[in-house]
């Protein structure tokens, strides 16, 4: 509380007498942040350069989508949803993958929790700490790993700062939610002088049962708060070389609402980055990143405060990316290792799910880009090598090594300087994870009783990918994308309609509460797309009248007609308009959102919905200290929504209408 009570007092000082923090050319620090793509590639650059699409949701958006979850700040993102377990769990869905195929990160380096061991556990990213979300499909997520067949979401905040700054600046935003009477605000200082540049900020979010349409739904309630600050020091004779560090905490508390327990979770985290600029030869530069979690939640039983079970988590992730210019037909290059060594312990209950298990993974990767005549070609190849130690349901202590092997080929054609054409062929593998290996017993928060297979094989992903980018003026642009994926040995955990009581009991009708849950691999095949766009439309009333359309469909289904895989999102198709002038900026956004009724076994499903959502803002002073004041409706019809991705949407109903108040200002 004190390092809250001064970080505002120094804002409200900072408001009066600073202008905006600056980097050492001049730019506005923020926008100098944002001009950088660092999640596609470690090549960096304009995102349109790739052949995959990466999909950017800025501060604003952030701020205006609200939730506690990367899920809620990612809603607009085509081919993105989320699993929507609880106000405090809701971890993204990609092209209907999650949990061990989507990798979430902060500035590049890992999550370093347990999202990915159960949907009731939560992500230790509060959105409101980004200053934007970079979402990457598809095969640019070989940087990331075999976690990251299905994509990458980023977090990317200036936390160790990337650039020297001059003078200092700062953001401070407050909002309220009616949906849940959320009150929630933030402060981020930026400040430097000659070769050092300091980074603070701190978050705290308090909401209340949400409402549905049907009344409202217990037990879904989220308080959560954090702090970072970092700094980093430049060097050399133009600063691109630089050292730095930050830490940062996180704690939340929040319900299941599936469930009558809560989770009490916390983490300390560090981190270290560097960047050594060299120019010997081809090699321009190297850098470093490192980074140190220490993760542990609590399940509580509210009825008697007792602790039902503990996840700890204690995780080292670095990665060390050598940047080249040209070298014979390649233009750019980068080569690269990264070392991962996780230890996750559970006690109590929890030890009845899951035993104690050490991942260690080394991996190394190689990213190039080269002309082919008239097209851009980039090419990718990773091997890693993963140990994972464990013990399954039999008792005996089990070591499985995985040597997963992953390569991407993409080709851009500019038809001309507004159309832009791209193909993407990949060939990606992922080694099982812990809880697919070893998961032994009953899970309480998503009500299954779980048996892991020590025996399963790598599951490979061989995918084709086609984009299309048109520009439309100077500030219009659609986006889309058609792609499919063959899996071989596909990973999935299959509910077998049988009811399971806490010893494992399980039989059709049985009078156990628990689902029986077992983790099987087949063959499986997906396919999709995904459209995103907004154009001008006309002059009006003194400012510009925009168009929007957004869709996205996935179809997944195993092969020789084994029946759906589970837990697939549905179909959106829609649009809306926009309107802005230079202080003032209103929009509306309809989406059809179909049923889903391609379910897996003992799966039932979800109804179609029109979701509603509309925001206008305001910005009275166009110089700093700047003010926006900004209205957002969810839900605005009152929709009765089901998740088709969650483990509980038979229970558990999505919120209903919400309207939102922001205000942000910046100086």
């Amino acid at each position: 509380m004190r390092l809250r009570s001064i970080l505002l007092a120094a804002s409200g000082l900072a408001a009066l007498i600073a202008g905006p923090a600056r980097a050492a050319d001049g730019t506005d620090i923020a926008h100098a942040v944002s001009e950088i793509v660092v999640t596609a590639s470690p090549l960096g650059g304009n995102p349109d350069r790739f052949a995959t699409i990466v999909e950017q949701v800025s501060r604003q958006d952030v701020l205006a989508n609200g939730g506690a979850s990367l899920a809620d700040a990612l809603r607009d993102a085509p081919g993105v949803s989320g699993t929507g377990f609880a106000a405090g769990a809701s971890r993204p869905v990609i092209r209907g993958m999650d949990a061990e195929r989507v990798k979430l990160t902060e500035n590049g380096l890992s999550s370093s929790d347990v999202s990915d061991v159960g949907p009731d556990h939560g992500v230790p990213i509060d959105p409101l700490a980004a200053e934007r979300i970079e979402v990457v499909r598809g095969a640019a997520t070989l940087r990331y790993g075999s976690q990251a067949i299905g994509g990458v979401v980023n977090v990317i905040n200036n936390r160790i700062p990337l650039k020297p700054i001059s003078d200092f600046a700062g953001e401070a935003t407050a909002a309220y939610s009616s949906v849940s009477r959320t009150g929630e605000g933030t402060l981020s200082l930026d400040g430097g002088k000659g070769p050092l540049a300091v980074h603070l900020d701190g978050f705290g979010r308090r909401s209340g049962d949400y409402e549905t349409p049907d009344g409202r739904q217990a037990n879904s309630f989220f308080h959560g708060s954090g702090y970072s600050g970092g700094a980093s020091y430049f060097f050399g004779d133009d600063d691109e070389s630089r050292a730095g560090a930050n830490y940062t905490h996180y704690e939340s508390r929040y319900g299941i609402p599936s469930d009558t327990t809560f989770i009490q979770m916390r983490q300390n985290k560090v981190g270290f980055g560097s960047s050594l600029k060299l120019d010997a030869g081809p090699l321009n530069k190297v850098n470093i990143d490192l980074g140190y979690a220490d993760y542990q939640h609590k399940e509580i039983d509210p009825a008697t405060d007792e602790v039902l079970s503990t996840f700890n988590n204690k995780e080292w992730d670095g990665r060390v990316e050598a940047l080249f210019g040209a070298i014979g037909p390649f233009t750019a290059g980068a080569v690269g290792v990264q070392a991962q060594d996780r230890k996750f312990s559970s006690l109590g209950e929890g030890a009845n799910y899951l035993l104690p298990t050490h991942t260690k993974n080394a991996a190394a990767f190689v990213f190039v880009e080269a002309p082919v005549g008239p097209l851009q070609f980039q090419g990718a190849v990773r091997v890693e090598r993963l140990d994972i130690t464990g013990t399954p349901g039999s008792g005996v202590h089990t070591k499985r090594d995985f040597t997963p092997v992953s390569a991407s080929a993409g080709f851009t054609y500019a038809v001309s300087d507004d159309l832009r054409l791209g193909l993407t062929a990949a060939t990606a593998a992922r080694a099982p994870g812990q809880t697919e290996l070893f998961a032994r017993g009953p899970h309480d928060g998503p009500q299954t009783f779980e048996t892991g297979d020590p025996t399963l094989t790598l599951e490979r992903a061989n995918s084709l990918e086609a984009t299309v980018r048109y520009k439309l003026g100077e500030r219009g642009k659609i986006e889309g994308s058609l792609w499919g994926a063959h899996f071989n040995n596909y990973i999935f955990g299959a509910l077998s309609g049988r009811l399971c009581d806490e010893d494992g009991v399980c039989a059709v009708g049985g009078d156990g509460e628990l689902k029986q849950l077992n983790y099987v691999q087949r063959d499986a095949t997906f396919w999709g797309a995904e459209l995103k766009g907004s154009f001008p439309l006309t002059q009006a009333m003194g400012g510009e009248l925009s168009g929007q359309v957004l869709g996205d469909y996935v179809r997944a289904k195993f092969a020789h007609g084994a029946g759906d895989v589970p837990r697939i999102q549905p179909g959106r198709i829609g649009g809306g308009l926009d309107w802005a002038n230079d202080s003032v900026d209103a929009s509306f956004l309809i989406l059809q959102v179909g049923g889903q009724h391609h379910v897996g076994v003992a799966d039932l499903p979800t109804d179609s919905y029109t979701s509603v959502d509309a925001q206008i803002g305001w910005r009275p002073f166009k110089s700093r200290p700047s003010l926006e004041i900004l209205i957002v409706g969810h839900n605005l019809a009152d929709e009765r929504i089901r998740n088709a991705t969650s483990l509980n949407k038979d229970v558990v109903l999505m919120p209903g209408r919400d309207v939102r108040v922001v205000l942000s200002t910046k100086f």
